[in-house]
């Protein structure tokens, strides 16, 4: 007589996790170079500042947006060259995903994949303005994710009532 060995168990279809994109857009996007054409007379290296904000959402059964907000400025001295800003924003398909790994999928899942198409507009629109192309280097969403909760730990510890901010 053979032994029959167990067979392992086969995940429920409704059960296996799952983490796709449905689309990928643009919300919104501004490109300014209020000094024009003076600005172009200019010499020197300009003083580049990045910004960088996100943020999701649920829009119904197991679809989230995620939007992912990049502002760049250029100042030569107090003359703004240019200020482009970008809200590179996605659908998202979680599923069977437990509650609390939500929060980590859109805060840092989702940036990472808008980041690369954030990049490509902003460096097109520089470009196209007449600047050289601004290359959006990788951001670690991660720890920028766990810093949050550090920061949101810290500030429900001196909260008199201990309550947690949201």
């Amino acid at each position: 007589m053979e032994e029959q060995k167990p067979q392992p168990a086969q995940p429920d279809q409704q059960q296996v996790p799952v983490f796709g994109i449905e689309k990928i857009y643009v919300k919104d996007f501004s490109l300014e170079v209020p000094n024009a054409p003076q600005v172009f007379l200019e010499h020197g290296a300009p003083d580049v500042s990045i910004q960088v904000n996100n943020s999701g959402a649920p829009l119904g059964e197991g679809a989230f947006d995620a939007t992912l907000t990049v502002t760049v400025t250029a100042k030569l001295g107090d003359k703004t060259m240019f200020l482009v800003e970008v809200s590179q924003a996605g659908i998202f398909r979680i599923m069977n995903v437990p509650e609390n790994e939500i929060g980590p999928l859109l805060a840092v899942a989702c940036p990472n994949i808008l980041q690369s198409y954030a990049r490509e507009v902003i460096s097109d629109a520089t470009v196209r303005a007449g600047f050289a192309p601004v290359l959006l280097q990788p951001i670690n969403f991660e720890a920028l994710y766990r810093q949050g909760l550090r920061e949101r730990k810290a500030a429900a510890e001196d909260r008199p009532d201990g309550a947690a901010l949201q």
